[in-house]
């Protein structure tokens, strides 16, 4: 005979049973009513865009999708707030997380709720370093400013061969996608001539170029100097008596969990970069704002500082005394430091010839070591030598650094206020 515990077990068994598929069901329908209401406010935001003027003094700021408050909008919103426009001119903050400091009189609003598509309706002013979704309207008289994020040396948009981002394979649908966008693009920021003609080409932009350098790098000039890096470092919590190595590699199109969130598969070896730089150095690591991880670093407590998307990077350059990095766009705004960088490309055949490709001959013109491996990384870190690199390095900044002058932020918040008032 069944026991009475052994009955009452197999009752509880039952009902967690139908419990998870009860919440299995509730997720389905939630799922459901979020699409649905989300269908139901984006048509309500058409009629807005429609029946509802543009207000010039709107200025609207995002920065990585959304997903933190870093790069040049940030940049370029910070500026408006040193001149006191914050106060004259309505400016929005779009986040996921509105519990984001901000300086400034700027209103934070969170993406893709109602409030977000009724700024997104009446914005004089767009300011952007990435796409917005394919559902927001650019409409006539708003004026969209793209700051972009970086100076390629891997193949974009309408220049690229093949595609493989989060599972998407279908590259003419992806080039088409990119071209209606870069469609609603008014004013595009350069770094330098070489990305001019690049974006020009790339994005197929026949409107205003700006080659002025970028926003975020103005920070780069006004804060090189040792009373500000020992302020950023007691910010930071890094140690003072110990160089400071970063490292931030870009993300591998084809290494994912799902569309838009990717991994960070490094081949470094941070167990034997401890045992020999640990003395001397630490070690920041920087993910790409696309990667997303939650690996657990406390094994490297002392050694390895992780900081998040939501840290501004240009700080981090700053408390560098090396940038470790492989393909990623850090490179061209760490090298206005004139710092020594060091590559870790360790899959660069792969990379190169089956995920983007290359404008430039990356090998040739690299201003530091190429490695391979954590063993080849650690010895030219150890014997780091300048003047082998000097001619590199020269000629990089003299390609890729001309414009960046300290003053990019001021310059296009003058194009902003000439927007708001009516003179562009």
């Amino acid at each position: 005979m069944m026991t009475h515990k052994l009955k009452k077990l197999l009752h509880i068994k039952k009902i967690k049973k139908i419990l998870k598929k009860v919440k299995k069901r509730m997720k389905k329908y939630i799922k459901k009513a979020r699409k649905f209401a989300k269908k139901i406010v984006i048509k309500i935001y058409n009629i807005e865009t429609k029946i509802i003027p543009i207000q010039k003094d709107v200025i609207v700021f995002e920065s990585n999708l959304g997903r933190n408050y870093t790069g040049n909008p940030r940049c370029i919103y910070e500026n408006m707030v040193s001149r006191g426009l914050d106060k004259k001119y309505k400016c929005y903050i779009i986040l996921d997380d509105v519990n984001v400091e901000v300086p400034g009189n700027a209103k934070k609003i969170k993406r893709t709720r109602l409030h977000y598509f009724h700024i997104m309706a009446i914005a004089g002013v767009m300011v952007s370093d990435s796409r917005f979704p394919k559902y927001i309207i650019k409409r006539k008289g708003t004026r969209y400013i793209q700051t972009w994020h970086g100076t390629p040396l891997k193949k974009l948009a309408l220049d690229m061969d093949y595609v493989n981002m989060g599972g998407d394979t279908d590259i003419e649908k992806y080039k088409q996608n990119f071209y209606e966008n870069t469609r609603t693009w008014d004013y595009l920021i350069s770094q330098n001539n070489y990305s001019t003609e690049i974006f020009r080409r790339c994005f197929a932009f026949d409107k205003t170029m700006l080659e002025i350098g970028y926003p975020r790098n103005d920070v780069l000039f006004a804060d090189n100097n040792p009373n500000a890096i020992y302020e950023l470092k007691t910010k930071l919590g890094l140690p003072l008596d110990k160089k400071v190595l970063l490292y931030a590699p870009t993300w591998r199109d084809n290494e994912y969990y799902y569309k838009g969130a990717y991994k960070f598969n490094s081949a470094m070896d941070f167990d034997l970069l401890r045992e020999k730089l640990g003395e001397e150095y630490v070690c920041i690591v920087k993910y790409h704002y696309l990667v997303k991880e939650n690996l657990d670093w406390s094994t490297y407590k002392g050694f390895v500082y992780k900081f998040d998307q939501c840290e501004d990077i240009s700080e981090l350059y700053l408390v560098a005394d090396m940038l470790i990095t492989d393909y990623s766009s850090v490179m061209f705004d760490y090298s206005i430091l004139k710092r020594p960088m060091l590559f870790f490309t360790y899959d660069l055949e792969d990379y190169k010839d089956n995920l983007r490709g290359f404008y430039f001959d990356f090998i040739e013109e690299a201003p530091g070591p190429l490695t391979r491996t954590t063993e080849e990384l650690i010895e030219s870190i150890l014997t780091y030598n300048e003047e082998e690199f000097h001619e590199k390095i020269d000629a990089f900044q003299n390609k890729y650094n001309h414009a960046d002058d300290g003053r990019a932020s001021e310059k296009v918040v003058d194009i902003i206020e000439n927007i708001v008032l009516g003179k562009e």
